[in-house]
C-alpha cells in the first residue's frame, strides 16, 4: 500500500511558478472506466440505472448463461458416455476412465493463470469466443477417437481451453454489475449447470435410440455437443461486448452511466496493466488463500459429475432409466442455486451463513446413501440427488471472491489461484474411485464428507476475518491520501485538460484503499 501511494505523490508536478498541476498518475496506471468518467459528477439516476442495467442483462445474461450451460455440458459428456458404450468401445479401464477425469482438470490447472493473464491482456469477449471455438473441434474429435491415448489429448485441450471461461465470467460480472448484482448474476451462469445435465439426459436418451452401423450412441453424443459449441462460438464473437466503456450496444452517454452505475463497488472497471505490486500482495492476503482451500475441498466430490451414472446404475436402475434420472439432478442444482443466491442478495451480510446451511442437506445426504439398505434404491436415489445441493456454496464462494477483491490485476491473480485450487480438488477426486470400493463406495462418500465440513468452517473463518477488519477499517480516521488525483484526458477537438478521477477509478487494492468493505 505504502508503494502505491509514494508512487502517486511523487508523480505530482509543479510548473515553473510552482503551481501543482496534481497530474498524479498516467493512463496506462489507472482503470480503463477513468477516462469516461473523470470529472464529471459520480450521481447516477436511479431509472436511468435500471434502464441500463436490464439492457446490459438483455444483451450479455443471455450469451453467458448459454456459453455456461454449453461448457459445463462439454464436461459431463464424460459421464454419459460411459453409459452410451464408450468405455467398452475405446477398451478403458477403471484408471484409464479415472485420468480422462483428471488430465481435463491438471490442463485447465496449468493452463489458468496463463489464461487470466490473457483476460487482462486481451479483449475478454473475443478471448473467450478462440478458446470456445477451440474446444468445441476438440469435443467433436472425441469421435474419431478408438483409444485412452486419444481420447486423453481431447480431453486435454478441453481442460486448457475451458480455464479461460469461469475466469473470464467472474472478470464479465464484475465490470457490469454491482456487488448485490453480481451475486444473483454469478448464480443464474452458475445454476446452467443443473439445465446442462437436463438436456444432455435428453439428448443421451435420444441417442440411445439412434441406430446407425458407423456411429454408436456415444459418438452421436459428443458430435451433437461440439456442433452446438461451435455455434455458441461465432455467437460470442459476434455479439459479446469486451467491456462497458466499448459495448457496441451502450450509446456513449449510456457507457458513461454504466460505468458510474458500479462505482460503489470500489473496484472499477479493468486495467489492462499488470502491476507486480498487486500481483504480491495477492499472494500475501490470507483470504487468498482461505479461499483457496474452500475450493480445492469443496472441488474433491466435484468427482460425482463423471460417477453419478455409474452409482446410479449400480442402484440397479437400466441404462435407460439412469440416463433419465440423472435429469433429476440438474433441477435440483437449478433449485438451490436459485434460492440460494436470492436469499444471500436480499440479507445483509449472509453469504457465509447461507453457504453454510446449504451444506447440511448435502451431509443428510451423504448419510442416506452410506446408511440405507442397498435394497432401499428409491431411497438411496434421494439421497444421491440432495449431494448436489451443497453446489450453491461454491456458487457463493466465486460471487463472494469478486466482491472482496478489488485491483484488476489482484483480482486477476486472486481468481486464478481460486481456479486452480478448484482443478486440483477436481484432479484428486476422481482416484476416490477405485473398484475395491464398489458398490456401497463407504471410503470416497466419508472423504467427500469431511471435505464438505471443512469447507463449512472455512467459510465462518473468512466471514470472521473479514467482519474484524472492516471494524478496524471503522475505527480508522479518514484517508485522504487519494482524494486529489488527476489524469489528462484528450477531448475530441485534440486539447488537453486534466480531470478529477474518483478513488473508485485509481485501480487500487481492497487494502489499499480504505473507504472499501468488505461484504460478509
Amino acid at each position: 500500500m505504502n508503494s502505491e501511494r509514494e508512487s502517486i505523490t511523487k508523480e505530482s508536478l509543479e510548473d515553473e511558478k510552482g503551481v501543482t498541476t496534481h497530474v498524479a498518475l498516467v493512463n496506462d496506471e489507472v482503470d480503463t472506466g477513468a477516462q469516461l468518467v473523470a470529472g464529471t459528477a459520480m450521481a447516477v439516476d436511479p431509472a436511468e440505472a435500471l434502464r441500463i442495467r436490464r439492457k446490459i442483462d438483455w444483451h450479455i445474461m443471455p450469451l453467458m448463461c448459454v456459453l455456461y450451460w454449453i461448457q459445463f455440458m462439454d464436461k459431463v459428456t464424460l459421464g454419459s458416455a460411459a453409459i452410451l458404450g464408450i468405455k467398452t468401445a475405446t477398451h478403458l479401464t477403471t484408471n484409464q476412465y479415472n485420468w480422462l477425469g483428471t488430465i481435463f482438470y491438471l490442463s485447465y490447472l496449468v493452463f489458468e493463470y496463463p489464461q487470466n493473464l490473457a483476460l487482462q491482456r486481451l479483449p475478454v469477449g473475443k478471448w473467450m469466443s478462440a478458446n470456445i471455438f477451440v474446444w468445441g473441434v476438440a469435443l467433436c474429435c472425441h469421435a474419431a477417437c478408438k483409444n485412452f491415448a486419444g481420447l486423453f489429448v481431447c480431453r486435454l485441450v478441453l481442460g486448457m481451453c475451458e480455464g479461460s471461461i469461469t475466469a473470464g465470467f467472474m472478470i464479465v460480472t464484475s465490470m457490469f454489475y454491482t456487488r448485490v448484482e453480481q451475486t444473483l448474476r454469478v448464480g443464474y451462469w452458475f445454476l446452467m449447470n443443473g439445465t446442462a445435465q437436463i438436456i444432455i439426459g435428453f439428448i443421451s436418451f435420444g441417442v440411445l435410440h439412434a441406430s446407425t452401423s458407423s456411429f454408436q450412441p456415444w459418438q452421436w453424443l459428443v458430435i451433437i455437443t461440439g456442433l452446438l459449441t461451435l455455434i455458441t462460438a461465432v455467437a460470442f464473437w459476434c455479439m459479446f461486448p469486451d467491456s462497458p466503456t466499448n459495448a457496441w450496444f451502450l450509446t456513449q452517454e449510456e457507457r458513461v452511466t454504466a460505468v458510474q452505475r458500479i462505482s460503489t463497488n470500489q473496484t472499477g472497471v479493468e486495467n489492462k496493466h499488470f502491476k507486480k505490486d498487486q500481483f504480491y500482495e495477492a499472494l500475501r492476503d490470507p483470504k487468498t488463500w482461505l479461499f483457496a482451500l474452500f475450493s480445492a475441498l469443496d472441488n474433491v466430490p466435484n468427482s460425482l459429475t463423471n460417477q453419478q451414472q455409474i452409482i446410479m446404475s449400480s442402484f440397479g436402475f437400466s441404462d435407460l432409466q439412469t440416463t433419465l434420472l440423472g435429469i433429476v439432478s440438474g433441477f435440483v442444482e437449478i433449485a438451490t442455486i436459485f434460492t440460494g443466491v436470492h436469499i444471500a442478495a436480499r440479507l445483509k451480510n449472509a453469504r457465509a451463513w447461507v453457504g453454510f446451511f446449504y451444506f447440511i442437506p448435502t451431509l443428510l445426504g451423504i448419510l442416506l446413501v452410506n446408511l440405507l439398505p442397498w435394497s432401499d434404491r428409491i431411497g438411496l436415489l434421494f439421497g444421491q440427488w440432495m449431494t448436489g445441493i451443497s453446489t450453491t456454496a461454491f456458487v457463493l464462494a466465486l460471487s463472494w471472491l469478486t466482491n472482496v477483491t478489488a485491483g484488476h490485476t489482484k483480482k486477476v491473480t486472486v481468481n486464478a489461484i481460486m481456479l486452480i485450487a478448484y482443478c486440483v480438488g477436481n484432479a484428486a477426486g476422481p482416484f476416490m474411485w477405485q473398484a475395491q470400493y464398489v458398490p456401497r463406495n463407504h471410503v470416497p462418500w466419508t472423504i467427500i464428507g469431511i471435505c464438505y465440513v471443512c469447507c463449512m468452517i472455512l467459510f465462518l473463518i473468512i466471514r470472521l476475518l473479514l467482519a474484524r477488519e472492516n471494524k478496524r477499517r471503522d475505527a480508522e480516521p479518514p484517508d485522504t491520501t487519494y482524494d486529489d488525483v488527476y489524469i489528462e484526458v484528450v477531448l475530441p477537438d485534440g486539447k488537453r485538460v486534466e480531470r478529477k478521477v474518483e478513488k473508485a477509478y485509481l485501480d487500487l487494492t481492497d487494502i489499499q484503499n480504505r473507504d472499501f468493505r468488505y461484504v460478509l
